[in-house]
């Protein structure tokens, strides 16, 4: 089943160079129409050509939302990346919403819908074998694409990857 996916965890594990990391974990990524025009405005040429790579590869799809009812109401509060793809969630029965962004996370929880972020995707792929250790991804996460991460789940994050 495919999940869905708002800009910031493709963009992100674009601007690292670990955009397969989420091809091995989920066969086919849906996006709804916002998320592509946000992830077309990156200015960074690599992550550019990785997710451009992945939609010509047909793993990353472009899905437009059907009914822009739920998608405007929760554009009120969230931005429409996020807005689309959880309205885009709803309408496909995903398996997983890949969201990132606080307010996105608890629209979303307050809409049972199973969630994971990037941060998610990365304890997997250490627990998996697909990366040595966690800590230097997160790292390099703050690092190249400026990426958020609370000290407090880091350590916790650090702490369940046996690190």
């Amino acid at each position: 089943m495919p999940v869905v996916s708002n800009p910031s965890p493709i963009s992100n594990l674009a601007v690292i160079g670990k955009l397969d990391l989420l091809r091995d974990q989920f066969a086919k990524i849906l996006i709804p129409g916002a998320v592509d025009r946000e992830l077309k405005a990156l200015s960074n040429p690599r992550a550019k050509a990785a997710i451009g790579a992945a939609l010509a590869d047909g793993w990353i799809q472009i899905r437009p939302v059907e009914s822009q009812h739920l998608s405007k109401l929760l554009s009120v509060r969230l931005h429409d990346g996020e807005s689309e793809a959880i309205a885009r969630e709803v309408e496909t029965n995903a398996s997983w919403i890949l969201l990132d962004e606080w307010e996105a996370r608890a629209a979303a929880q307050r809409m049972n819908l199973k969630i994971t972020g990037i941060l998610g995707v990365l304890l997997r792929a250490k627990k998996k074998g697909d990366i040595v250790l966690l800590e230097p991804v997160m790292k390099q996460l703050r690092r190249e694409a400026h990426f958020f991460i609370a000290p407090a789940l880091e350590r916790h994050l650090l702490e369940l990857a046996g690190e």
